[in-house]
């Protein structure tokens, strides 16, 4: 019997239309997208843009065309981090942002772009003063995560947001760890770009992402990563100005995005709300029941959570810890720094991270107990931590 609780990695497993999607796509559809094109061609291009509108309703997106597929969502942060700073631009992020933030923004270094990273205490909340007070007269974009993959909570992110644009700068959100398991639009958040990764909360497949383009985001000022042939005919050398072909050069992960689709449309007939207040039951249980276990502790606060809890146990190292678990109790979980190392040294749980427990759609509540069990055996005999 297998218990997983890595759902904050990638879900799984993947709904049952997921998986006949994809078998389905590659029998039925699988040309490259082109309007106007062979009937195979077309279909390929009427799923894809399906999938494109589900998005738009679901994150109020007005213009679907403003949702752009890319190949995950460290591709959508990719696109907007380099394609909006240059040279002499200032951006503003926080300890708690994956590398997928932190890397790209010192990867620009070299061409002139600078960055403060806004620091945050042992509860794991960023302070929104303390990102008012890091803006400068050249800050070009703020880049905050929506939930933090270490421990799960939620960040004030609307009050960052106003706090940006009365200083003149956009606000890029990292929605990874909250699209499609809270319930938000892109008004919600007062954001201008949201970055999507398409198989974890929202159960597509991996290889799928999209970034999301609010309507205070010109053409003009985000720069495509490629260039190249897109799904409608244009004749000139240069880039389309046109959306979403600006940003959707080369062949798209169709059978992925056509997939996705399908999650959604599973999704939608689950019952969004049925399944955040189940996923919140079953994290709240996690969540109490770890706390009462002596030798764990829970890392960060939140009074508002993701389904997500991160841990370190005395006694044991959280990659050993892991292994144990899977080897004696057949249960699956995340541990280590989870790509976000900083955020590990902000919450003092650095250099080896955290045990990182995130319950999925086919989590029961047998499973959380059976976990509980396992970790308390497992502390009463501690492995080595140093």
């Amino acid at each position: 019997m297998v218990s997983y609780f890595d759902n904050a990695t990638t879900s799984w497993p993947k709904p049952e239309p997921v998986l006949r999607a994809l078998g389905r796509f590659l029998e039925e559809a699988s040309g490259v997208p082109r309007r106007p094109g062979h009937r195979l061609a077309v279909s390929t291009w009427e799923a894809i843009e399906r999938t494109r509108e589900r998005l738009a309703a679901l994150f109020g997106v007005g213009d679907p065309r403003r949702v752009i597929f890319t190949a995950s969502g460290t591709d959508a942060l990719n696109l907007a981090i380099k394609g909006l700073l240059g040279s002499g631009d200032h951006a503003v992020t926080t300890a708690l942002e994956h590398a997928a933030v932190r890397r790209p923004l010192r990867a620009l270094e070299v061409v002139g772009v600078t960055t403060t990273v806004v620091r945050v205490g042992p509860s794991g909340i960023v302070d929104p003063d303390d990102v008012r007070r890091a803006l400068r007269p050249n800050t070009r974009l703020v880049v905050v995560s929506h939930a933090s993959n270490v421990t799960g909570a939620v960040q004030p992110v609307r009050e960052i947001a106003e706090l940006a644009h009365a200083h003149g700068a956009l606000v890029l959100v990292d929605a990874g760890q909250t699209a499609g398991v809270l319930p938000f639009t892109l008004d919600d958040l007062d954001a201008d770009l949201v970055a999507l990764s398409g198989h974890k909360w929202l159960f597509g497949p991996p290889g799928t992402g999209a970034l999301l383009l609010g309507p205070r985001v010109e053409l003009s000022e985000l720069t495509p990563l490629r260039e190249g042939a897109t799904a409608s005919e244009y004749p000139e050398i240069i880039q389309p100005w046109s959306l979403p072909e600006r940003y959707e050069a080369g062949t798209l992960n169709t059978p992925g995005i056509a997939a996705l689709g399908a999650a959604l449309e599973w999704r939608a007939c689950l019952g969004p709300e049925t399944l955040h207040e189940r996923l919140r039951q079953l994290t709240d249980r996690l969540a109490s029941g770890l706390a009462r276990i002596p030798g764990v502790e829970i890392v960060g606060q939140a009074s508002e959570r993701v389904p997500l809890v991160s841990c370190v146990v005395q006694g044991w190292r959280p990659a050993d810890f892991s292994a144990m678990l899977e080897r004696g109790y057949g249960i699956l979980c995340g541990a280590g720094l989870h790509g976000a190392a900083e955020a590990c040294r902000a919450l003092g749980a650095f250099p080896h991270g955290t045990v990182r427990f995130s319950p999925g759609w086919s989590t029961s509540e047998e499973d959380v107990d059976r976990l509980l069990v396992a970790v308390a055996e497992l502390v009463r005999a501690p492995g080595r931590a140093d």
